[in-house]
Formats: structure tokens, C-alpha cells, sequence
């Protein structure tokens, strides 16, 4: 047990930035080009000189990032840092939250936590952020799809943006996964310049009413095609069998019938993890 386990500082944009700038400065440390298109979908910058972007009620969006490796989200904070001084409330496992040293620095970033049990709360206080004017960034896969190849999504985008009357955005992140993913830990040579592709898709805008179904099928076609965008013009060749290419393009990855049984043997494992 840590030594302050019940130590949860309020919100704190300054602690905030401070994330943005260490993000910023391991960017120029390992020269990371971020290449982008679509930004014409992004929201216009409102931030007016501020600090950072102050929400306001009406303006809020749910961010929603492809997961195929752990710095996929740092890639999109960025651009909507770099873009709009957004800070984005992303939605974080009660286990990270109640970790000692990262439970403070998640509880600083205003991020919000999903517990063990149940997300109604997180879901609740998610969509009075996006009422607020917030961004709340979502990764609707769930959990790393190892095939790279955007797998089946949760429907919490969906209906949190319809419940806030707020918009989805997609972004399709391609070659983070290269930096650091399942089974392919950091590594600094493979981060040394490293590309990674941002393609950020037209917005969705679920209603009220909406079939959330169908709705969450479509915002799983947007990004997988955002990705499709990316690949296309992704600065490295891969040798043959490249383990960070999908396996429908010669890559060493998992074919997607593979990942299911793979991701379907894992899940009682995660369930019984929870429970301890």
C-alpha cells in the first residue's frame, strides 16, 4: 500500500500543462514526427490566448482514439493541445486510479475513473463533462487489439454523446503501436524518429433516438478507414512479416479470427484480476 493512498488533489490545469509539456519534450527528445491529415475536422481553436481552453457548455465532444498500442492517446492529445489547449478528460480504470503514485496524477488531470464493478457512475459524470463543454477522449475498443485492425467497439461513445447532444470525433492512430504495445515493450531505437500517423475522420453526430448499434458499427468503419488513410502513406516500408503490420497485409500480426480467441480466452482471466 502506498504511503498516501487516500491523497486525491482536486483538478489542477497547471498540473495539467505540466503533463503536455513532458509529452512535448519526449517528443523533441526522440525527434517523434507526428504527421497529420483531417484536422480540417477538428473543432476551430477557441481557446482565445488562454492558458488553456476553457470549456463552455454547448461545445463539448467525445474524443474517440484507435488502440492499438499505450501512447495511441498521447498522440491525440497532443494534436488537440497543439490545435485547441484542450485538455481532455479520458476515462481511466479504477485500478490506475487507485494506484498510489498514478491514483494523485489521475485524479489531477480531472480524468475520470471507471470502476471495478460498474461504470454508471463514469458514464454519469462523463456526460455532465461533454454537457460542461468538455472533451472526454474515449479508446471504444477497449483494450489493445493486437491484430491492429480496429476491433469491435464499446457503445459508451455513442450514447454519451447522444445523451449530451455533443459530437463524436474519430482518430485513427497508426505506428504508435511501433513505440510501444503488448508484447513489444519501449524501446528507444524503434522510438528514434519514429513516424506516427494521425487521420482524423468527420465527425458523427448520434441524436437522440439513435440506434446505438448501428451507430457504434458506423464509428468503427470511420476509424478503421482513418487507419486504412494512415497506412497508405506511412513514411516506413515493413520487411515482410513485420510483427506491427496486420496480418491481411503480410504483417506478423494475428489474423482477426485469431485475436477474437485470443481476446475471448483473456477475458476470464481480466474478470478474475478485478476481483482480487
Amino acid at each position: 500500500m502506498g504511503r498516501f493512498p487516500h491523497w486525491r488533489p482536486a483538478p489542477n490545469d497547471r498540473f495539467y500543462r505540466s503533463i503536455v509539456r513532458t509529452g512535448q519534450a519526449l517528443r523533441w527528445l526522440f525527434q517523434i514526427r507526428i504527421i497529420v491529415t483531417g484536422q480540417e475536422h477538428l473543432p476551430a481553436p477557441e481557446h482565445r490566448g488562454t492558458a488553456s481552453r476553457t470549456p463552455v457548455p454547448g461545445s463539448g465532444a467525445v474524443v474517440a482514439i484507435t488502440h492499438f498500442g499505450y501512447v495511441d492517446f498521447a498522440a491525440a492529445e497532443l494534436l488537440l493541445w497543439a490545435r485547441n489547449k484542450a485538455q481532455m478528460r479520458f476515462l481511466i480504470t479504477q485500478g490506475a486510479a487507485d494506484h498510489w503514485f498514478a491514483g494523485p496524477a489521475v485524479s489531477a488531470a480531472g480524468h475520470v475513473v471507471v470502476g471495478y464493478e460498474t461504470g454508471s457512475h463514469a458514464y454519469d459524470a462523463a456526460v455532465q463533462k461533454l454537457r460542461a463543454g468538455e472533451y472526454v477522449a474515449i479508446l471504444p475498443e477497449a483494450g489493445v487489439s493486437r491484430s491492429f485492425k480496429v476491433r469491435e467497439c464499446k457503445t459508451g461513445a455513442v450514447r454519451m454523446a447522444a445523451e449530451a447532444g455533443v459530437p463524436i470525433i474519430p482518430v485513427s492512430v497508426w505506428g504508435a503501436h511501433r513505440i510501444m504495445t503488448r508484447h513489444h515493450g519501449f524501446s528507444p531505437l524503434r522510438a528514434w524518429r519514429a513516424p506516427v500517423r494521425v487521420h482524423v475522420g468527420e465527425a458523427l453526430t448520434p441524436g437522440p433516438g439513435v440506434d446505438v448499434a448501428s451507430a457504434t458499427e458506423a464509428l468503427r468503419t470511420v476509424l478503421q478507414n482513418g487507419i486504412d488513410v494512415a497506412m497508405a502513406d506511412f513514411p516506413l516500408r515493413p520487411a515482410p512479416g513485420a510483427w506491427w503490420m496486420p496480418a491481411d497485409q503480410g504483417g506478423g500480426a494475428p489474423t482477426e479470427e485469431q485475436r477474437r480467441r485470443l481476446d475471448e480466452a483473456e477475458g476470464p482471466r481480466r474478470a478474475r484480476a478485478r476481483r482480487r
